[in-house]
């Protein structure tokens, strides 16, 4: 019997669509595969007859759907003629498998057919399992491709109209089945802690969290102990065997150790100090001795008491002769014995403590404080001497004490200034005393100071007990204060290289060379050939006869005017950097109509400048503001513009170009 799963046509239609694109038909790979599989070639390692793919795995699949027919036509066989299953199977393990399950589900299809049941069972036994039992149940015919089957996916109930079976809903087409996806549709009955995994015509539970170290996870979704012994995944030692518990397992000693012993974690037999462990082992008058692996009860000796000890006979207790020997139990100080006690002559300085019997020290410091020493008294034994704080030394009666010179033994790295019982160490200038030990005085850096950013202009730099200012290589100089840095004027050194025909700026820190000439219809005012580094250059215009659109022009002068500036450390509010002074007065007559408009036309980078207007002594004037922060190096032309308005058409204009050098430095 032959079973072409459903898979195989949708897989050659949808393949269709790449057979334009391919040097052979997809039919020819699958007629290549299935001859293949009818002389039992290995499918997974077939001989590749096109570069596709596609091809490939429609060789591959025709290939194992003909070993699968021949192998479920086998056990289809065998139920028939046998009726049953028991036979082995030839092949390997997947072989077997296959044909015993097409031998039982034809068997199962025969037994239903004996029973007068209906053949469409509603059993989830699988799609090919239910396709060879309705088979064999039907009619026991071998080819699923010329009954009713081949127009229902599963199951027809009748007027050529398909069903599904369980775990299967009917496509579009009323003849093909898809799964149902029940985790999808929350049809699952899984229980809380599992996750719920879609199957073919099914689905099963499994758990989200492990079982964790020593179980493993059963069939039943349940958590079972792992046997670390019976597996011989245990680490015990030769002389231990291993004892299995929940979750883990125990290693214990194959040697048990014998009464009056401990073992230890090792296997090692200790002895056990029954005297210790067992309170009162022994009866009363008795003492208990310990003994290796046991103990033993001694009787107890006779006592005597103080003063006294047992004869030569042990059965009497006699006095002791306190006094006997060289210098008795008195060490040294005179001694009378008594009956069971004796009592010490002491000498001068030491007192007879009758709880002790023995003369104790008398403690001059303690019985007359303040009356031997003038600092501290120490006790001696049978006496006492007198000793000073630090800073002084004791006099020559024994018990007052003089100033100590300390900086006589030049204890300070420097300077040392003597004081009542100490010293005091202090610096030269440019040295802090040390927080560590107070007598080394180390260098005070003062460029690392909070104030060392301002006590030179550039760079600074700390020298033993001092420092020095240095300025930048070019253009500057140190000052006579020896802190700030001065710009070097080149134009009047003459250390400048402009031209005859070039006028001389001084920048801070640098010179520039400028000419500047002026446009065509206009001439410089003055007779200067050379421009002073401050003057302006200005220049009116002067029409050649006739010349009607210079006359027209608005333009009355264009003027350059160059100046430098620092970058500001700290820009706080605007700086005002040029001022338009006009020959206009601020209050005109109140007949006339006119009015001075200033205007910035290029170069205002960033909207870095703004310009107001404002009167001074009655003249009107335009003041050129910075407003934002400018970093040098900066070069930039300013074009600023004085319209003269009168009855609000501007009636001429002076135009001014302002060269601004932005130094790099604050000074």
């Amino acid at each position: 019997i032959s079973i072409v799963p459903i898979w195989q046509a949708e897989l050659c239609l949808c393949l269709r669509q790449e057979r334009t694109s391919q040097p052979m038909s997809i039919d020819e790979c699958c007629k290549d595969g299935r001859d293949r599989g009818i002389d039992n070639q290995d499918c997974t390692a077939l001989p590749l007859i096109s570069e596709s793919t596609t091809c490939r795995i429609v060789q591959e699949q025709c290939c194992a759907t003909v070993l699968e027919d021949s192998i479920c036509t086998n056990g289809i066989n065998m139920a028939k003629d046998q009726g049953g299953c028991d036979t082995q199977f030839p092949g390997s393990t997947c072989e077997t498998k296959t044909a015993k399950m097409c031998c039982d589900c034809c068997l199962l299809g025969r037994a239903a057919q004996e029973k007068g049941l209906p053949c469409d069972h509603s059993l989830s036994l699988g799609y090919q399992c239910g396709l060879v039992s309705r088979a064999c149940c039907d009619d026991g015919a071998p080819d699923v491709k010329t009954n009713t089957l081949a127009k229902c996916a599963q199951e027809c109930v009748g007027n050529g109209t398909c069903a599904c079976f369980k775990g299967y809903k009917l496509k579009p087409d009323g003849k093909n089945c898809e799964d149902i996806n029940e985790c999808l549709l929350g049809a699952s009955n899984c229980r809380g802690g599992e996750r719920c995994i879609n199957t073919l015509g099914s689905f099963r539970c499994q758990r989200e969290v492990s079982c964790g170290t020593g179980y493993e996870l059963t069939d039943s979704n349940n958590c079972k102990d792992i046997d670390e012994c019976e597996s011989g995944t245990h680490n015990c030692a030769p002389d231990f065997m291993c004892q299995n518990t929940q979750g883990s397992f125990r290693c214990r000693p194959k040697n048990q150790c014998g009464d009056g012993y401990i073992q230890d974690a090792l296997g090692s037999c200790i002895d056990i100090n029954e005297c210790l462990a067992q309170t009162g082992p022994c009866h009363p008058g008795q003492s208990c001795v310990n003994t290796v692996g046991s103990f033993t009860c001694q009787r107890n000796s006779v006592n005597c008491g103080r003063g006294y000890h047992l004869n030569d006979n042990g059965n009497r207790c006699v006095d002791i002769d306190e006094c006997k020997g060289p210098d008795g139990e008195c060490a040294g100080h005179g001694c009378i014995n008594l009956v069971g006690s004796f009592r010490c002559e002491c000498k001068i300085g030491f007192i007879f403590n009758s709880i002790s019997r023995v003369c104790e020290d008398i403690n001059e410091c303690r019985h007359y404080p303040g009356r031997l020493c003038a600092h501290k008294c120490e006790n001696a034994v049978g006496s006492y001497k007198c000793s000073c704080t630090q800073g002084f030394k004791l006099a020559s009666d024994g018990r007052n004490c003089d100033d100590l010179n300390e900086c006589e033994s030049s204890p300070c790295s420097q300077e040392c200034a003597n004081v009542y019982g100490s010293y005091q160490c202090y610096c030269r200038r440019g040295y802090q005393l040390s927080d560590r030990d107070g007598i080394n005085c180390e260098d005070i850096d003062e460029c690392a100071l909070p104030t060392g950013g301002h006590i030179c202009s550039y760079r600074c730099h700390n020298t033993p007990g001092s420092f020095h200012c240095n300025c930048p290589a070019t253009g500057y100089t140190l000052a006579p204060n020896g802190r700030s840095c001065q710009d070097v004027d080149e134009c009047v050194t003459g250390t400048h290289t402009c031209s005859e025909t070039e006028s001389c700026f001084n920048v801070q820190g640098g010179f520039r060379c400028l000419s500047f000439e002026c446009p065509p219809n206009y001439r410089r005012a003055g007779e200067k050939a050379r421009v002073e580094r401050s003057d302006t250059v200005r220049c009116v215009k002067s029409c050649q006869p006739n010349d009607i659109s210079c006359v027209l022009d608005p333009v009355h002068s264009v003027s350059h005017t160059v100046i430098s500036m620092p970058t500001f450390r700290e820009f706080t509010r605007p700086e005002e950097i040029v001022f338009l002074r006009t020959m206009s007065m601020a209050h005109s007559s109140p007949h006339i109509s006119s009015d001075i408009v200033f205007d910035i036309l290029e170069g205002n980078v960033q909207n870095s400048f703004d310009i107001v207007k404002r009167e001074e002594h009655g003249i009107i004037v335009g003041v050129v503001r910075q407003v934002k922060p400018l970093i040098g190096p900066l070069n930039m032309v300013l074009k600023l513009a004085m319209n003269y308005v009168t009855s609000g058409v501007v009636s001429h204009r002076n135009i001014v170009s302002v060269h601004i050098f932005v130094s790099e430095f604050w000074f």
